[in-house]
């Protein structure tokens, strides 16, 4: 393992691997192009649908069993089929990594519609505000932590599966892996995931830091305060006492 370690530290060190159409920067910039296209379609179809199921409260176990369907999908084997009936190519790469993104953002998008309390919902209703502006105005504000959560899930998955892109011959951060996999080259290969691996965190943080910034801090600290209230154990302290049987003194009514 130590020679592995300091194998994949020289490789990291030799410009070589830094420069030309095969070096890290240029391998990095065509991963993240065969990443964001899938994200950004997986957000324009996933997100309408998901609020839309959401608000009307019609079809929840649709986009259930939908978005489990979807996430029981072998990656690479519907790759391969898609390969069989069009032509290698990004294409193929991108619907394959598009299936991949569809299920956490439209499950994390109906999550956060639906739960939106429904007494803010009758509120807004009882304001004369139109089911649209409901849904823009009041839903989808409340529910961007689940959408956001659902949107880092995506991005996570889809930056670490797109190396299967060099599968079919196109490039980025997988032609590493699978050039590497070739040859039994183990220290590429662990450069490669190290790369892969160190991409999606920083994408991951990038999104976390967005989240930050975007939403409500009354929404951030609503949401830390439930997620506590569930996994933090009963106290003993907490625990209700037995009640005693001397009634108290009732307050004087004004």
């Amino acid at each position: 393992m130590g020679a592995l370690l300091a194998d994949v530290a020289a490789w990291f060190g030799d410009s070589a691997n830094w420069t030309g159409a095969a070096g890290v920067p240029n391998r990095v910039l065509e991963h993240l192009q065969y990443s964001i296209v899938p994200i950004l379609l997986a957000l324009l179809i996933a997100v309408p649908i998901g609020a839309a199921v959401g608000h009307s409260g019609r079809g929840g176990f649709l986009v259930v069993g939908v978005a489990n369907g979807m996430r029981s999908l072998p990656e690479l084997g519907v790759l391969t089929i898609l390969v069989t009936f069009m032509s290698v190519g990004l294409l193929p790469v991108t619907i394959a990594l598009l299936i991949l993104a569809i299920p956490p953002l439209l499950a994390g998008t109906y999550a956060g519609v639906s739960n939106v309390d429904r007494a803010v919902v009758d509120a807004a209703r009882g304001m004369g505000m139109t089911e649209p502006e409901i849904l823009t105005k009041v839903e989808l504000p409340n529910a961007l932590p689940l959408i956001i959560g659902g949107l880092r899930t995506a991005t996570l998955q889809v930056i670490a599966t797109a190396a299967i892109a060099a599968f079919v011959g196109v490039d980025g951060l997988g032609r590493i892996l699978f050039s590497g996999l070739a040859v039994r080259d183990y220290t590429r290969m662990a450069a490669g995931a190290l790369l892969i691996a160190v991409l999606a965190l920083l994408a991951d943080a990038a999104l976390a830091a967005l989240q930050r910034l975007i939403v409500s801090p009354g929404l951030r600290t609503s949401t830390s305060s439930r997620r506590r209230a569930v996994v933090a154990p009963a106290q003993p302290e907490q625990l209700p006492q037995s009640r005693s049987t001397t009634p108290e003194p009732e307050l004087a009514r004004s």
